[in-house]
């Protein structure tokens, strides 16, 4: 599985760069605003630490001005993905620029059948949104599964499975076991991964008995 960083901070994707779990980075409006600088500006310098893929987001809502806005986000880096909503106009967008090379993100996908026509319109990504379905009382982790199966069953689609709207380390474990390609992760989150209470005082443990010992390695 690989590991995307859901932040449009550059000082946390620096952070996180030397670990190698980085593989990639996705953005939203709402996360750019947060760092209150100039969008192209901020993708761009994110895209210049980031070998993978960087997912920027259109604002616009109808075709035209959807396709203006990837276009223009495209010819920032070569590993933009641009990010289109999964509606009528985003998947006519998406069409367009895949057809033209331009890596694809279809965003807010919440059913099985919305992720097929991100596929057959040539999105590189579908990012069904985990975490808002468990709001509704509904299953995120059975949706990437019914996405993952529907791809397997047909060799055309590669469409890779994003999960995104991950909120727990239980939901990026149940990403990973119903089959998803791509985890969508908030830093905070992704340094959670590292903490077990029971790692924590084994630790404790270990360096008691080494400093009662006096034990040391150089």
């Amino acid at each position: 599985m690989k590991f995307f960083i859901d932040t449009a901070d550059i000082q946390e994707i620096e952070e996180l760069l030397p670990t190698g779990f980085v593989d990639g980075v996705t953005t939203n409006p709402s996360l750019i605003a947060k760092v209150g600088r100039p969008v192209k500006k901020v993708i761009a310098d994110i895209c210049a630490l980031v070998k993978g893929p960087v997912s920027a987001e259109v604002t616009a809502m109808d075709h035209f001005n959807m396709l203006k806005e990837g276009r223009e986000l495209a010819s920032i880096a070569p590993n933009v993905a641009v990010k289109v909503p999964l509606t009528p106009d985003g998947l006519l967008t998406c069409k367009e620029l895949s057809k033209r090379g331009v890596m694809v993100n279809v965003t807010l996908v919440f059913s099985a059948l919305q992720a097929l026509l991100a596929a057959k319109a040539g999105a590189t990504f579908v990012s069904p949104f985990m975490g808002r379905l468990d709001d509704i009382g509904q299953s995120g982790s059975e949706l990437i599964e019914d996405i993952c199966e529907i791809f397997y069953n047909y060799e055309d689609i590669e469409t890779e499975v994003l999960a995104a709207s991950i909120r727990t380390p239980q939901h990026l474990q149940a990403a990973a076991e119903a089959g998803a390609d791509i985890a969508t992760i908030p830093p905070k989150l992704l340094k959670q991964l590292y903490h077990h209470p029971l790692t924590d005082k084994g630790l404790e443990i270990f360096l008691k008995d080494a400093a009662a010992v006096g034990l040391k390695i150089l």
